[in-house]
């Protein structure tokens, strides 16, 4: 496989940044991308913010993509003095270039693999790929484009939109519907069961779940990540939404557009999320819990109670993120706190005991 590559000529056009001013700087051709300090002499790196300033100083990149608001001192170049490429947006760019330099995926080519397994009643858009040992349940509907990678599930009645792409060992059980450029990766499950049982005096009785999975256009959900199938009714992952990996969503929740839930987040069953909500990693959302747009959590955050729009928050349970830290700095200072207390309580004893022993002898 042949693997892309860009002169710093190239580099600059792609992020809108002035070529280098020698023409033997715009001639070198990067290697690759690397941080400041793993960088080597055919290296392309990053400054995005002051405090890498640092390892700016000591890297061996051939060439930086320097943040325009980086204040960068007049001794702190690099003793290999590395081409400098300014940008408005350091990451952005970066990321231009990671789109340019990135391997190709492999995937199956069009048509139906001999290895698969499609059911006669199944319809596959023009351009759609299916890889060995796939199966593709009946009245199963893909739209153009589709890649299906090896030893992937689609149960009977799913359909998917246009360019969707679902990685090795995904499952999408019976009836679910994904929209258009969804990308689903590897080991992910679409569809299970919502976790709900009733004690019935003598055991845990299921309860059947008989609702679907809506995942609505551009969404990206990584790898072994679990969305229950509704009770009743649909649950629902938003348009543009980006879930990370060992992310667990259960029966019945509404993600709303554009959200971002970080690996091992699990939100439990009916949990609504507004536009454009963020929950950090670990984050945990009790049922029936609303977060209204904007809203974010912090990372291992545990959200019991209803979140307004726009609101920050954090702890265990959740509360607002600045009273948080307030409570947080202030338990640093309690141990010293309760050394301060034993020993004014000592003053205080001594100060009572001397009171009460009545007027010294003579």
């Amino acid at each position: 496989m042949n693997t892309p590559t860009l002169t710093l000529a190239q580099v600059a056009a792609l992020i809108n940044a002035p070529a280098p001013a020698r023409p033997q700087d715009a001639a070198r051709t990067i290697a690759g991308v690397n941080t400041l300090a793993e960088a080597g002499p055919g290296d392309l790196s990053v400054l995005a913010h002051d405090r890498f300033v640092r390892e700016y100083r000591k890297t061996r990149a051939m060439a930086v993509i320097v943040q325009r608001s980086v204040k960068v001192p007049a001794d702190a170049a690099p003793p290999g003095a590395p081409v400098v490429l300014l940008a408005d947006d350091a990451d952005a760019a970066v990321a231009a270039v990671l789109g340019a330099l990135a391997p190709p995926v492999p995937r199956p080519p069009a048509g139906v693999d001999a290895l698969a397994r499609v059911a006669a009643t199944a319809r596959l858009g023009e351009g759609a790929a299916v890889g060995p040992f796939a199966f593709v349940g009946e009245r199963v509907v893909l739209g153009r484009n589709c890649v299906v990678h090896p030893g992937v599930y689609l149960g009977d009645d799913v359909t998917a939109g246009d360019d969707c792409e679902f990685f090795p060992n995904v499952v999408v059980r019976e009836r679910a519907t994904i929209g258009a450029r969804v990308v689903i990766h590897a080991g992910s499950m679409i569809g299970s069961d919502g976790f709900g049982y009733r004690w019935d005096g003598a055991r845990h009785a299921k309860i059947p779940h008989i609702g679907r999975v809506v995942i609505e256009d551009d969404v990206e959900i990584g790898s072994c990540v679990c969305v229950d199938r509704a009770k009743y009714s649909t649950t629902v992952i938003g348009r543009g939404t980006k879930v990370d990996n060992l992310v667990q969503v259960a029966h019945n929740v509404q993600v709303g557009p554009h959200c971002i839930i970080v690996g091992q987040a699990g939100l439990a069953g009916s949990v609504r999320l507004g536009a454009g909500v963020v929950l950090g990693g670990q984050t945990a959302v009790r049922d029936h819990v609303t977060m209204g747009d904007g809203a974010m959590a912090a990372a291992c955050s545990a959200i019991a109670d209803d979140i307004p729009a726009k609101s920050i928050v954090s702890g265990m349970p959740a509360i607002p993120h600045r009273q948080h830290l307030r409570e947080q700095a202030a338990m640093r200072r309690l141990p010293d706190a309760v050394v301060h207390l034993r020993k004014v309580e000592e003053r205080l004893t001594k100060l009572e005991t001397g009171a009460g022993a009545g007027p010294a002898a003579t």
